[in-house]
């Protein structure tokens, strides 16, 4: 067992004897019960620890959420089928069994990549139960110090949901591996500029399926009136997806377990109108699982059979869905309704279209709606329409979703968060986000206006966020699974080699619309960029120049200086120690309130920190001083200050604080004492005076307590009064050009144009303090 576990074990076991209740008349050395003066170190209240989803799900649940599943995971690779024919053979079909080619693609393509890599394996890499680039993130920074802010504490591995499970067997290489990721600035930026790249790949993936679903769907109305055109079913389109946008405010939780009833509708029809098209047309079609076809299809068209891969892949369209939704359900329930449901459905769906195209080559531009039997044509539209939006819906709640986890990392500019859902804490909506793709989707399909060019650009985003989910996957199999070396290079060059085949042949298309995701990723990656890059080094600057506990008391004890009635909550980005403008402010203000909280919000690399394990606190001596230093930590999909104030919180949590920290010191003492005394006690005879007194001493010890307490009641009804650090900064005499732009002008014009921290925590304006100081990075 390395070091680090020992010593891990040795912490765990040494809180678990501070903390147990069975401490009472038990004779404790003073070793057991030592602790260093300082936040980093700082022994808290801490609960068992939990693991996610200990307790057993019924077959009953998970039946249900298989069934829920179906309507918020599966719509967007489930309207794959209106689109996929007409964007591969783009200049028609040469040769027949070109169909079968295709065919035997999309039919090992289904297979392979959302069966086997994601259902059977990227699913098991979920963090605590949620999954997403962020995930797989997470569980690397969590197993390896490759965060780049240097806010690590101890405490953080006490949370229950930080712990990962570890096989018990270590390897070399797996040590090699995450020493070389610690050691190297360079892995450390790659790893977060890549996170970053899929963030901002499946935001474009938002922006480019509402308009390619809702425009396909739509297009069917022209199979049965020649009045509509092109124009008016790109106005159409552009119509619904306006309201589309407009109801995204309401939330999608009364709405959204009414979508699975109308996927289960979509998959019916497309799997029973595949039955009927397969069987009318050709059963031929069967022939596509043997492979050959497909390398038949290559030697035949050569070139254009790789340039049309790019519309092969917009049969996968949506799986990483599949892996970012799993938060909302189970990974077996997941499992459960892409095997029995969609899978088969696709499969089904896709065989008759081809057995139709086998009969009618010449129709593949329509060949969804072309195949549909006349008597079905009507209500086939309405469910496909219906299912288009809610393959749109799914996207851009999962856009949502990944800003809120980005932004909680630091990775993204403050924007408004509202949770529309108290019963779901996922299900969250940014207006400002919410408009801006809104803008996004009227102009890419109003300018691209077929589902041809927008496939172009659709293939790039998709294929993108599946090759950086395969690399993440790689490090977690080697460094944290410590899987087998052959299976990794099976996976490598089966699915990995796959997706780069794919990855080449929709950067072909780069010129004919597949600069579209590229340019949304330019343009996000560069906002993420300004933003994090300036925000590291603002939290540098105040580790440099933060306040020393000395310090502070030499500006307390400096006879100008009153104490006014009531608590004041200092906020801070700042982990270790007391932030540089509290020194600006006490020397243009020579007052301090009763009580001081210097609060730091900071966010794990976990999706979800327990409430009970949230606040973290450490009081600043001199104990007269009533100065205490705080960090609450919340994980990238936790929500906050939506129950309840997060002033009532931290109050209560310091009350239970000041609790603990007396009767860890009245132990302290007590076994002092005990070990002085101990060769004094004959037979086993006890002192009634040593008893009476260390009664006594308890009892004035409650007397303390309950006095401080007295105080923080005292002050919270005086009032309390937040005080916002609102920094300003610049670049530092001498910085170069590029510094200068980034900071003075990119990142200033950020801060400036969107929202500030109070509206983050909602502070009431009425009890807000702003106190400014000027950074020089």
């Amino acid at each position: 067992m390395s070091h680090d576990a020992i010593r891990a074990t040795n912490e765990e076991s040494r809180d678990q004897e501070i903390f147990s209740p069975k401490l009472d008349g038990k004779k404790l050395s003073w070793q057991k019960l030592r602790r260093n003066d300082s936040l980093e170190m700082e022994s808290g209240k801490f609960s068992g620890r939990r693991v996610h989803g200990s307790k057993g799900v019924s077959w009953t649940v998970i039946l249900q959420l298989a069934f829920q599943s179906i309507g918020i995971v599966y719509g967007d690779i489930g309207t794959s089928p209106l689109y996929v024919y007409a964007s591969t053979f783009t200049k028609g079909i040469k040769h027949n069994d070109d169909i079968l080619g295709v065919l035997s693609l999309i039919f090992y393509t289904l297979t392979l990549i959302p069966l086997i890599k994601y259902v059977l394996i990227v699913l098991q890499a979920n963090d605590n139960g949620d999954g997403g680039t962020f995930a797989l993130y997470s569980l690397i920074c969590r197993y390896a110090k490759v965060g780049l802010l240097p806010s690590q504490q101890v405490e953080d591995c006490d949370v229950s949901n930080f712990q990962l499970e570890l096989p018990s067997k270590r390897l070399r290489r797996a040590s090699r591996l995450k020493s070389k990721l610690e050691n190297s600035k360079f892995a450390k930026l790659f790893l977060l500029f890549s996170t970053m790249l899929g963030t901002s790949m499946v935001i474009g993936d938002g922006v480019l399926t509402p308009c390619i679903s809702v425009l396909s769907a739509v297009g069917g109305i022209k199979e049965a009136t020649s009045v509509m055109t092109q124009d008016r079913v790109v106005w159409i389109s552009v119509a619904i997806l306006v309201c589309l946008f407009m109801v995204q405010r309401f939330g999608t939780d009364k709405v959204g377990y009414s979508f699975a009833p109308i996927i289960c509708v979509w998959f019916s029809f497309i799997g029973g109108i595949g039955v009927y098209n397969f069987f009318k047309y050709d059963p031929a079609v069967v022939k596509a699982l043997n492979p050959f076809y497909i390398v038949d299809y290559f030697r035949r068209n050569k070139k254009d059979a790789w340039i049309s891969l790019g519309g092969v892949v917009l049969a996968i369209t949506g799986t990483e869905a599949l892996f970012a939704d799993v938060g909302h359900f189970t990974v077996r329930s997941i499992q459960i309704s892409m095997c029995t449901v969609t899978y088969p459905a696709l499969i089904l769906a896709y065989a008759g279209q081809a057995a139709f195209l086998r009969k009618h080559n010449d129709l593949v531009s329509d060949t969804f709606f072309k195949s549909v039997p006349d008597s079905l044509y009507w209500p086939m539209f309405v469910v496909a329409v219906l299912a288009s939006i809610i393959a749109s819906q799914a996207m851009i709640s999962g856009t949502f979703s990944i800003i809120q986890q980005s932004l909680a990392l630091g990775c993204f500019p403050r924007v408004k968060i509202v949770h529309t859902s108290a019963k779901y804490e996922g299900q969250v909506y940014i207006p400002e986000v919410n408009y801006l793709l809104m803008v996004a989707c009227v102009c890419v399909t109003l300018g691209f206006r077929t589902t041809a060019k927008i496939g172009n650009a659709y293939g790039i985003a998709v294929v993108f966020v599946m090759t950086l989910t395969s690399s993440f996957l790689v490090l977690i199999m080697l460094m944290i699974w410590k899987t087998n070396i052959l299976y990794v290079i099976v996976f490598v060059l089966t699915i990995g080699s796959a997706e780069l085949l794919y990855l080449s042949s929709v950067l072909y298309k780069f010129d004919q619309g597949g600069y579209l995701p590229l340019a949304f990723a330019g343009v996000l990656m560069t906002i993420m960029y300004i933003w994090n890059s300036v925000y590291r080094r603002k939290y540098y600057y105040e580790l440099d120049h933060k306040i020393s506990p000395d310090k502070l008391k030499e500006v307390a004890a400096e006879t100008n200086f009153s104490r006014l009635p009531g608590l004041a909550i200092f906020y801070s980005e700042l982990v270790q120690g007391i932030p540089p403008i509290f020194k600006h402010y006490v020397e243009n203000v020579p007052a301090l309130h009763s009580v001081l909280v210097f609060a730091s919000i900071k966010s794990l690399p976990i999706s979800k920190v327990p409430a009970e394990e949230r606040f973290l606190f450490r009081r600043v001596e001199p104990k007269e001083l009533n100065v205490f230093r705080c960090v609450a930590r919340y994980g990238y999909t936790d929500a906050r200050n939506e129950h309840e104030p997060f002033e009532i919180m931290l109050v209560e949590k310091l009350k239970d604080f000041i609790r603990n920290d007396y009767w860890l010191s009245s132990v302290l003492i007590a076994n002092g004492e005990e070990t002085e005394t101990e060769g004094e006690l004959n037979d086993g005879q006890v002192d009634e005076d040593m008893n009476m007194k260390q009664a006594a001493k308890k009892e004035k010890q409650q007397e303390v307590v309950e006095t401080e307490i007295e105080i923080i009641d005292k002050a919270c009804r005086a009032g309390v009064v937040h005080l916002i650090g609102e920094n300003e900064v610049i670049a530092s005499k001498g910085a170069s050009l590029g510094n200068r732009i980034l900071i003075d002008y990119a990142f200033n014009f950020l801060k400036k144009n969107l929202r500030q921290s109070e509206k983050m925590f909602d502070i009431p304006h009425k009890r807000m303090l702003k106190v400014g100081m000027t950074y020089e990075l």
